[in-house]
């Protein structure tokens, strides 16, 4: 016969209104008997019925997760799975579940969120990304409905709850940092312009520039669709350029792999005839070769803090918006070098 809520409240000596609002991981209840009861219930083998639960309180214990792309393309960059790991680990603490996206194309995704509205599948949304003019953006603003965001809202971040690094001052200062080791001409390899972060991270390497009277050149500047097109041809354009780069910040330690065996390929050497600062510090970044130079922006934090936004958000529904800046740290390793004059 299947355990009920009164035999774990029989068990562990309290209350089956208490069984339910530790269930529930109501704050008024101790951490003692929180544990207790929990405890009782692993003991006994019991299960909640959350469905009904949810039905009851008209909540699902869901959250929303929308990625900027394919699931199965978006998976591949380790910024992602580790960012989930860090909104899954605060959804667990308060017994939330996690509802992916996995619409191939944008107009899928975003229909696919209008489901998740409509039907109710999910309490609230964190969005993966903040990108210009963002049709999902705006549908989840017009509905009112639970979000939170993960990088700056292009218009009306004042207005949204958002977890970002400051990527304008990041940039700028891994610019800086490539001209105090003498280099002056520099590229910016970054991602797709559609998307804030990079449009903040080239303002902060164009701010460097002009601080530092170095004239800023298109030339320089590689974006995504070029990547995709050939970054090997990216890179042999930047090289045969009567005045080819010395040095590169690139926005994504994937991009810079790639760079790293491009350039390898061509006999270019790193960093001795070029070198290369990236962003976002994954495990690889210390065994590449040479190790990269890449900034920490502690991924894993910007997921645990959207999660705690969003969870926020919906338990205070009238919660003033709030903008929660991670810090980000330049990881100096071997692949910049001192440019001898």
């Amino acid at each position: 016969m299947a355990v009920t809520i009164k035999d774990v409240a029989k068990m562990a000596n309290v209350s089956p209104s208490t069984v339910s609002r530790v269930i529930a991981n109501n704050p008024r209840i101790s951490e003692k008997t929180k544990r207790r009861v929990r405890e009782t219930m692993k003991q006994l083998g019991y299960h909640p019925n959350f469905h009904a639960r949810s039905l009851a309180n008209k909540s699902t214990d869901t959250v929303g997760v929308v990625m900027p792309s394919a699931a199965h393309n978006v998976l591949q960059n380790p910024f992602f799975p580790e960012v989930l790991r860090g909104i899954s680990t605060k959804a667990y603490e308060n017994r939330y579940g996690l509802y992916l996206s996995t619409g191939t194309t944008e107009e899928e995704i975003f229909e696919e969120v209008v489901t998740m509205v409509q039907g109710r599948r999910v309490d609230g949304i964190i969005l993966l990304y903040s990108r210009v003019d963002d049709q999902i953006m705006n549908y989840l603003e017009e509905e009112q409905f639970p979000f939170t965001v993960i990088g700056k809202p292009y218009i009306h971040a004042e207005r949204i709850t958002h977890v970002d690094n400051d990527n304008y001052y990041i940039a700028k200062e891994v610019t800086d940092y490539l001209i105090q080791l003498g280099h002056e001409r520099i590229a910016f390899v970054g991602g797709n312009l559609d998307l804030v972060v990079t449009r903040d991270r080239m303002r902060g390497y164009q701010q460097a520039l002009i601080e530092a009277e170095i004239p800023f050149h298109d030339e320089y500047t590689i974006h995504e669709k070029f990547l995709k097109e050939g970054g090997r041809d990216a890179i042999a354009e930047l090289l045969s350029l009567d005045q080819p780069p010395t040095a590169l910040v690139v926005s994504d330690d994937l991009m810079a792999f790639g760079m790293l065996s491009h350039l390898d390929n061509m006999n270019v050497r790193v960093p001795e005839d070029i070198s290369i600062i990236s962003f976002n510090n994954i495990m690889l970044s210390d065994y590449s070769r040479p190790p990269l130079t890449s900034v920490d922006i502690n991924i894993f934090q910007l997921g645990f803090e959207a999660a705690n936004c969003l969870i926020e958000k919906i338990k205070h529904p009238n919660a003033l918006p709030k903008r929660i800046t991670i810090p980000a740290k330049m990881i100096k390793r071997q692949s910049c070098y001192l440019l001898k004059s």
